[in-house]
């Protein structure tokens, strides 16, 4: 499996002149598709395929009917983990808005407050889940095929529908907003993809650093300040993250899953499992039993 490693990052410019609202839609591989950040809010769908999400600090699991709202210059990227060859149409639907539109609308109609809450939470990106979803591609349909004004109209009436949602999280643990450059997205976009792919290996500070050219204390203050997380942080999420996978979804052995994500020891993989996700693996697992059996 191998994401897109040829894109080349960069600040985006999303919206044109005399547009503040943009309907987007992109297959994968994409060279749009790589860790980068905008001046806008962005509400983000994925249509199609398996793989990593990261946002700001985050590092997680996506499938198809994943929902996102971001706040401008928050970092992100979803990774797909497919075959070589494999060639995806559409697998994300986005909707980006300018940063200011809500705000200085509300300025004049006050009912528009109730959103702004939302808009500040989207600073630490917003997962939403439950029925939400099924509304969320209906949205994102209708915007495509929707022009002028009458995008703003729809895009205020979901937001309104968001805004009342209960059934969401946080991700990032801390508000993130990049002033990288271009060079810098790069080499955070390079050490994120050979992390995931080679996440079962071992992988060391001065073999990411040369990827980058970089030495290893430079890249070390680079990267927590560029993702924050330190390098170890960061590949030890990546490592949990697909261990919470196999947890969920096989009767592998919690020894065998150990070793099966880059861990070379139980002791720190059940450490370092507690740590990020204040449960021990085996508890992990009950835990999705459980809500399995109850949605069942």
């Amino acid at each position: 499996m191998s994401p897109n490693t040829t894109s080349q990052p960069e600040f985006e410019l999303s919206l044109g002149y005399g547009e503040s609202v943009v309907y987007m839609e992109h297959g994968y591989p994409n060279a749009l598709v790589r860790w980068h950040y905008h001046d806008e809010f962005e509400l983000h769908y994925i249509a199609a395929t398996r793989g990593k999400v990261f946002v700001g600090d985050y590092i997680g699991e996506f499938e198809p009917g994943h929902f996102v709202l971001t706040g401008p210059r928050l970092p992100h990227n979803w990774i797909s983990q497919t075959h070589t060859d494999e060639h995806v149409a559409i697998r994300d639907r986005l909707v980006k808005f300018d940063q200011h539109l809500i705000r200085d609308m509300a300025k004049v109609a006050p009912e528009l407050a109730e959103l702004l809450p939302m808009l500040d939470r989207a600073k630490y990106g917003i997962e939403f889940k439950g029925e939400t979803l099924d509304q969320a591609l209906t949205f994102m349909r209708a915007m495509r095929d929707c022009e002028g004004a009458a995008k703003i109209s729809l895009l205020i009436e979901f937001l309104l529908v968001l805004a009342k949602q209960t059934q969401y999280h946080l991700l990032s643990t801390v508000s993130m907003k990049s002033n990288a450059d271009d060079t810098s997205l790069l080499k955070v976009d390079q050490v994120a993809h050979f992390i995931t792919e080679n996440y079962a290996q071992q992988i060391t500070l001065s073999t990411v650093a040369e990827l980058v050219g970089m030495s290893e204390s430079a890249f070390s203050r680079f990267f927590t300040k560029a993702t924050g997380n330190g390098f170890n942080e960061f590949l030890n999420r990546v490592r949990i993250s697909r261990a919470c996978e196999l947890l969920a979804n096989t009767n592998e052995p919690v020894t065998h899953i150990c070793f099966e994500v880059g861990f070379n020891n139980v002791a720190n993989f059940n450490r370092r499992f507690r740590r990020i996700k204040q449960l021990t693996p085996r508890e992990y697992r009950e835990e999705v039993q459980q809500r399995l059996q109850v949605v069942g």
